[in-house]
């Protein structure tokens, strides 16, 4: 099966060539496939966010390549979705005017940008509150309304950088739910880096796990659910998320600090 996307001994050096020159991802070479939530982990600081932007194609690489679907992910404009930690919903804007937002800059017409919209808040629980302004909503339903902007366009690929780490326990395991559950309806593929190993072992297929900076794999590691539609609070209670959770605890805790 062809990856969605591929990573191939990518790296990133801030300053290269200069003597402030800072390595901040090292050949790192990993496949995403389709229909698959793929997690990265790593120690805080360790290059996670850097190699998000290089797989966004937002910054270059100094060796390496990232492609989505065969193409250089710098020529597949419009491909990648990337959704922040922060929602950044524009708060003069309301709910379903923030969801079109993409959609307009990438000019489509507004009653069909609408009508996208329309139908995601309709499915995905946001029905009642398109006129709502962000100050009306809270804190999961913000960033469900920031997970439909980001479904609205279309990408092949959708990144998650740490998307619910602002929101306080209860409200973000319910919202791991909803994520996955929509995720899945959408057969979206998706990279999510997360510093909470729960998350990424009750959210995932597969999880990376990243050395120290500067990042590379250390190790990878298949859920014992793969591609089976298991809720992610129900899943905690399994002893194989234990056992997982115990290892790749053990293996960023006896990560080299700088």
């Amino acid at each position: 099966m062809t990856p969605v996307l591929s990573a191939d001994a990518a790296r990133v050096v801030y300053n290269e060539g200069t003597d402030a020159a800072v390595e901040a991802v090292r050949d790192i070479t990993l496949d995403l496939h389709r229909g698959e939530i793929l997690a990265l982990v790593g120690p805080s600081g360790c290059g996670k966010t850097t190699l998000f932007n290089a797989i966004a194609g937002l910054i270059p690489l100094q060796g390496g390549q990232v492609s989505v679907g065969g193409t250089k992910v710098e020529e597949a404009k419009g491909h990648v979705g990337y959704m922040l930690q922060k929602d950044l919903l524009l708060p003069w804007r309301s709910v379903i005017d923030n969801i079109t937002l993409g959609l307009e800059i990438r000019g489509i017409a507004k009653a069909k940008a609408r009508a996208r919209a329309q139908d995601l808040i309709d499915r995905y629980g946001l029905s009642g509150f398109e006129t709502s302004k962000p100050s009306g909503l809270s804190g999961g339903m913000r960033q469900r309304a920031a997970l439909m902007r980001t479904l609205a366009f279309d990408p092949e690929v959708i990144l998650l950088d740490e998307p619910f780490s602002a929101l306080d326990f209860q409200t973000r395991t319910l919202l791991q739910a909803d994520v996955k559950r929509i995720i899945r309806d959408q057969g979206r593929s998706v990279i999510l880096i997360t510093h909470d190993i729960g998350e990424a072992i009750s959210m995932a297929n597969r999880i990376v796990v990243l050395s120290n900076r500067p990042a590379t794999v250390k190790s990878v590691y298949e859920t014992p659910w793969g591609s089976e539609d298991v809720d992610p609070v129900a899943v905690r209670n399994r002893p194989e998320y234990q056992q997982l959770f115990s290892t790749i605890w053990q293996e960023l805790e006896l990560a080299p600090r700088h």
